[in-house]
């Protein structure tokens, strides 16, 4: 276990050498490794073999492992006593376009001042997701510069595919399980709560997507000849779809909140001492009042409820013009962002279950499924999130929070089916940093202050 002294030593090695550390970022963020164009795959090779020198120059056993797309980057520490953690980035990147928005090449990094004076690293990838990667990479450096090990059993699987779609990365886990065994995942591709504010995300929520399309008579009618007569699908639709919300917002399809459990007081008190501004936060779209379940906060409904959301209809002439026709179909997209405890079957089912029982006579509905995935929740109370909220707010002199999100990040239920990790989500990005947008870059504290986060939370882990 690490004593203090040590972990000032490592501290003091990290501050000295971030120049070379920044050196070593701006080299990988000059490859091109863009993964969705096929232009650039010798630039995701050689992305792979940089970070793969490095790691070996580190002492790691590393290799870039090929896939039928671009490599996968494994390596392994040496056998340490104490828990073995899997630290989780990508090292490629969107595309750049469009290129005359950039202020300067995208690929040749700057450090620059932003308006309110901030040191800030302007490059692709800068923020997503190679300079999040390297602050782990250079906290192992600064470990084993200064001490001359790494304080616990460290491996990493870097993947250059993510921003693609990443769909060669599961089936590389499957095949290599038994080799990426750990005790837990790391990921650094998230961001922290507020400039000054760590936090671990411990709550993604999953995914149903379904698309459902009704169909009456066979062929479009003309509304003159055929108005009142005949069922009009997009009228079907328009009720169907009306039917699943209830006044106060909330979903009311029978049993989808059967699963769903309330958060404990202490996360939701710290929730509600985050000082989130909802006014705010839906005034920068330009909306006023939050749509979900009117009894919750709307930090509660976008991280701890699940949603029901219409993300696309069709039916009837949409073209320029008028046409009175009553169409013999109508069509939408439905998507459903679950939370820990609801079954995307079970879900996708109570839906289907809800549509037909509400479809009338003359009416049939088909379906196409798009995908379904479980949400995942660490609990916030494990060994693992408490030991590395510690480390955390050591660094930041302040105390680390619990958040959730949203959204949906597949690796991380993969590591959880199929390597059975949990992940510890810690990043450093900021909500400014236009990740996919032109411009992008990471601030220079993120980078330094990340690196000196990993050192100690590291630390904190082989307690």
């Amino acid at each position: 276990m690490p004593n203090p002294a040590q972990i000032d030593a490592v501290l003091a090695q990290v501050d000295a050498g971030l120049e070379q550390s920044l050196s070593r970022l701006f080299e990988l963020l000059r490859i091109k490794s863009i993964s969705t164009d096929p232009a650039f795959a010798a630039e995701c090779q050689r992305a792979a073999d940089w970070i793969t020198g490095e790691l070996n120059a580190l002492g790691f056993s590393a290799a870039a492992r090929p896939t039928p797309g671009h490599p996968v980057v494994v390596a392994h520490g040496p056998e340490q006593p104490g828990p073995h953690v899997l630290f989780y980035a990508h090292y490629d990147v969107q595309p750049v376009d469009p290129l005359n928005l950039w202020h300067t090449d995208p690929f040749e990094p700057q450090l620059k001042e932003d308006a309110q004076g901030r040191k800030i690293i302007v490059a692709r990838g800068a923020s997503d997701d190679k300079g999040q990667m390297l602050t782990f990479i250079e906290a192992c450096r600064a470990w084993k510069a200064a001490t001359g090990s790494l304080p616990l059993r460290v491996s990493l699987l870097l993947e250059g595919e993510e921003e693609s779609g990443g769909k060669n990365l599961p089936p590389f886990m499957r095949e290599n399980a038994a080799e990426l065994k750990a005790d837990v995942a790391l990921v650094c591709d998230t961001d922290m709560w507020d400039r000054s504010t760590p936090s671990i995300n411990t709550m993604l929520r999953g995914l149903v997507a379904d698309e459902i399309e009704i169909t009456a008579a066979n062929k479009d009618l003309h509304s003159g000849m055929f108005g009142n007569a005949a069922r009009n699908p997009n009228q079907v639709l328009a009720e169907i779809i009306a039917s699943l919300r209830a006044p106060d917002g909330s979903v009311t399809i029978a049993g989808f909140y059967d699963d769903v459990a309330e958060l404990s007081p202490e996360i939701k008190a710290q929730w509600a001492g985050l000082g989130f501004d909802e006014k705010a936060f839906l005034g920068d779209v330009g909306l006023s009042l939050p749509a979900g379940e009117q009894s919750r906060s709307v930090l509660e409904t976008l991280w701890a409820r699940p949603t029901c959301e219409i993300n696309g209809m069709s039916g009837g002439y949409i073209g320029d013009g008028f046409k009175t026709v009553i169409p013999a179909k109508a069509s939408a997209k439905i998507s459903f962002r679950l939370v820990s405890g609801q079954n995307p079957d079970k879900i996708r089912a109570a839906f289907r279950a809800h549509v037909e029982a509400r479809l009338p006579a003359d009416c049939t509905v088909s379906y196409t499924p798009h995908g379904g995935s479980p949400a995942i929740t660490v609990p916030s109370d494990g060994e693992f999130v408490r030991k590395a909220l510690a480390g955390l707010s050591d660094e930041w002199n302040k105390q680390a929070v619990i958040t959730g999100s949203g959204g949906s990040i597949p690796v991380v239920g993969e590591f959880k089916s199929i390597l059975g990790l949990d992940t510890l989500l810690i990043g450093f990005a900021q909500i400014d940093d236009q990740i996919h947008s032109p411009n992008e870059k990471y601030d220079l504290e993120s980078f330094h202050r990340g690196i000196r986060s990993w050192v100690r939370v590291l630390a904190a882990l082989a307690e």
